[in-house]
């Protein structure tokens, strides 16, 4: 019997980077246990190029990734053919005066916010920092979130470990 998989999709304002790594970095370390996707409410149209590079460096697939409309996934009248939604995550900052979606209805939901490289001005050493930056604190939630039994745990409990990762924040070199 094959284990479950996991439906999540990761949401942000512009989808063109945050929830773009997020995406990209959960399909590659989920193993084929999580499937992710991602979306924004706004969206850019385009993947923001320092995305791309980050993600090419670090050797994660970037073929198929893509700034699509939240529309593509529901909340309630999704698409045809849109995955069923295990997780909803929100990595907007919400210290920066974003607005982040708010997705109701049945998934699990939890906000982990992420400061938006994409706004970072600056030279091209300071954006790709930025980028750096975004990545290792989505690699760190995404790595505990994978690592959680969520065969064993009550929904409670895995709510509760969901905001503790969103809760955590690269520590300051």
């Amino acid at each position: 019997m094959s284990e479950r998989i996991f439906n999540v999709l990761f949401l942000c304002t512009g989808n063109s980077a945050r929830s773009i790594l997020a995406e990209a970095i959960l399909n590659h370390a989920g193993r084929g246990r999580f499937r992710a996707f991602s979306a924004g409410s706004h969206p850019a149209g385009q993947v923001n190029p320092h995305a791309v590079e980050l993600l090419t460096r670090q050797g994660l697939a970037v073929a198929d990734l893509r700034s699509k409309n939240w529309d593509e996934f529901g909340p309630t009248a999704a698409q045809p053919g849109a995955p069923h939604l295990d997780f909803v995550f929100t990595v907007c900052d919400n210290a920066a005066g974003e607005v982040c979606p708010v997705w109701p209805g049945q998934p699990m939901t939890a906000h982990w916010g992420i400061e938006d490289p994409a706004a970072v001005e600056g030279s091209a050493t300071d954006r790709r920092r930025a980028f750096a930056t975004a990545f290792a604190e989505l690699n760190r939630r995404i790595s505990l979130f994978i690592s959680l039994p969520l065969a064993t745990l009550d929904a409670l409990a895995i709510k509760r470990e969901l905001d503790r990762i969103g809760r955590l924040r690269e520590q300051e070199e």
